[in-house]
Formats: C-alpha cells, sequence, structure tokens
C-alpha cells in the first residue's frame, strides 16, 4: 500500500512502536502501590482481577489510569495470568474489560524491552499461558526493531476516538474473508497495527488515511477502495482486495510486504494473527489496547478524547495531561 521503514501507528498500539529508548525501571512509589493492589474500575463496575493502582497517581477526565507494571516477576506472572484469564472469560463484566486490555498491553510493551525479566515472567507463567506471553512478546519486538533513532519531540494532529463495537468489526472482517479468502485474523491485526482498530483518526506522515491506512492513490486503482476511505467497513472490505492484489492469497507474506514493505511489519501481523487463530478470544484483549506513541519521552498514552488539529510539543501535551506518561520507568 505505500513503502515506510518506521511504522508511526502503535496500538496498538497502533497498534502499536511507543517506549522504545527508556529502558522500564519499576519506581518506588510504584512498587510500594503494588504491594496494595486495588481494584482499578470505574465506579459501580467489579472487575474479576485487582489491579495495581496508585492513590497519587494522575487520572485522564474519564478517571483512568495509566496501568502500573509490577517489578517482582513472579507477581508480574500472576497478574498476567489473571488478567488473560479474566479478558477470554465470558462471565467478565464488558465494563471491565478495557482496564483489563490497557493491563494486558503495558505489560507486553514494559517486556518487550526488557529481556532477563521477561524471561522470568515467561518462566513462571503457567503452561497455559506461556506461549501467548511469546508470542505477544515476539510480536511487540518485531516493531522494536523498526524503530531507528530517538523518538519525536512533537505529537502530531490526530484525533483518537471510541472503534466500533468488538462485534461489529468482527462482522466487518469475517464479511471481507468470505469475499475474498484474506483471513479475518489477518485482517483484524492489520487494523490493529495500523490504528488500534480504529481509534486514530488521522492522517499519516505518508497521507495514508482511515482506519486501514490508505493512500489515496491506492484507494482509488481499481478493485481496491469502494466507499469512503475513513469509514471502518469500507475499509477492512478494501484491504482484503489489496492484499489479494498484492498475491497473499498465494502467500500472505507477499501481500503484506505490499502492505508495509518490511518485514518486521509482516511477521508482527502474523503473530498476531496467530493468537487469535489458536484462540478466537485473544481478540477480545487486543481489542481494548489503547494508542500509545513513542516519544523522547517515552512511551505515551493517548486516550480517546485526544484531540489536536495540530502537531503539539511533548512538554505541552504532558503539562496539560500528566496522566499521559508512563510510571512505569
Amino acid at each position: 500500500m505505500r513503502s515506510r521503514n518506521v511504522l508511526v501507528v502503535s496500538a496498538i498500539t497502533a497498534s502499536l512502536l511507543s517506549g522504545l529508548w527508556l529502558r522500564p525501571k519499576q519506581p518506588q512509589a510504584a512498587a510500594e502501590a503494588v504491594v496494595s493492589q486495588q481494584a482499578v474500575t470505574k465506579p459501580g463496575v467489579k472487575s474479576p482481577v485487582l489491579l495495581p493502582a496508585q492513590a497519587s497517581q494522575p487520572k485522564t477526565k474519564d478517571g483512568r489510569q495509566y496501568p502500573l507494571v509490577p517489578a517482582e516477576p513472579a507477581e508480574l506472572a500472576t497478574l498476567l495470568a489473571a488478567v488473560e484469564q479474566a479478558l477470554r472469560d465470558p462471565a467478565t463484566a464488558a465494563e471491565a474489560l478495557p482496564d483489563l486490555g490497557h493491563q494486558q498491553q503495558v505489560i507486553y510493551r514494559v517486556l518487550s524491552t526488557d529481556q532477563p525479566r521477561s524471561q522470568q515472567v515467561v518462566d513462571a507463567l503457567p503452561p497455559r499461558w506461556r506461549s501467548v506471553a511469546k508470542s505477544h512478546l515476539a510480536a511487540r519486538r518485531e516493531f522494536v526493531r523498526m524503530s531507528r533513532g530517538r523518538g519525536p519531540t512533537m505529537l502530531p494532529a490526530w484525533r483518537i476516538i471510541q472503534p466500533e463495537p468488538a462485534a461489529k468489526l468482527l462482522s466487518y472482517y469475517r464479511k471481507a474473508e468470505a469475499a475474498t479468502g484474506i483471513e479475518w485474523e489477518v485482517l483484524a491485526a492489520v487494523n490493529l497495527v495500523e490504528t488500534g482498530m480504529g481509534r486514530i483518526d488521522g492522517v499519516s506522515v505518508a497521507n495514508a488515511q482511515g482506519p486501514m491506512q490508505f493512500l489515496p492513490t491506492t484507494w482509488a486503482e481499481p478493485g481496491v477502495g469502494a466507499g469512503n476511505i475513513r469509514d471502518p467497513h469500507d475499509a477492512i472490505q478494501a484491504a482484503a482486495r489489496y492484499l489479494v492484489r498484492r498475491g497473499g492469497l498465494q502467500d500472505i507474506r507477499r501481500g503484506l510486504w505490499g502492505y508495509n514493505n518490511s518485514d518486521y511489519y509482516g511477521r508482527a501481523v502474523l503473530l498476531y494473527a496467530s493468537l487469535m487463530k489458536e484462540d478466537p478470544a485473544a481478540y477480545t484483549g487486543l481489542y481494548h489496547w489503547e494508542i500509545h506513541f513513542n516519544a523522547a519521552a517515552g512511551d505515551l498514552w493517548l486516550p480517546v478524547g485526544y484531540n489536536q488539529p495540530q502537531r503539539i510539543t511533548v512538554e505541552q501535551h504532558l503539562q496539560a495531561n500528566p496522566a499521559s506518561r508512563s510510571p512505569n520507568g
């Protein structure tokens, strides 16, 4: 779709490339908070997992906090296993899923840049979750390898919005698979790493647009784009057609290379897709991943409601939104 060597979007962040330059170290205050765990949920929402909390930690406008990551590997493994289980449990309240998904995401982001601790955590996990954690970490590290140099001091002119409901997006992926043969898990993974499943409403530095990040020239190619480039349904269908055109039915890796000219990108997408193939319930956690941005100041969380019509300095943003800064080092 476009040739680029650095993926700007992360979710995942979008999918998903931030926090690569600062090695995670657990602050003393955060470590103390982890010992006295509290339920981090909205009022009236019961969570099946006690998530680490720190009373003095800043909150977003809607009362949420940046997830804390315990320093001690065994404690972290216990937390991660509980989060993975709760995200797959149909009894988990829908209102608890956003915090659980964000906690899962941040754990893997922190561990991906700390090889010794990540290995200790994986070894301490119950067997059920070891391969899951390994796939998550491998995918994240592919994006780490894509990054070069120090993060920017400016934040992009994006709007971060609520994505379409998970079930509706899933119906779009499945419809595209039925029409083209491109597996729905691959389409979901592309949507995840491009815009956090539609959370990023903005234009990339390469002028890619919409939830599947199409260049207008690619969208205009016969047999690719139809409808609205910014509409999730239309963009997902177009992405499937584009992957077919680039040889994705014969070799999905070749199709993904056409989408983004990077082997790192293709391997990461297929790792996320494999998680959903092995267990479709893994989609729930990935759907609830937030937008993080790889800045010079570290891993910044851009929650729903971030709205910058023009670029802004990281310093200006953090002065007004201290909850965006990672408390994990």
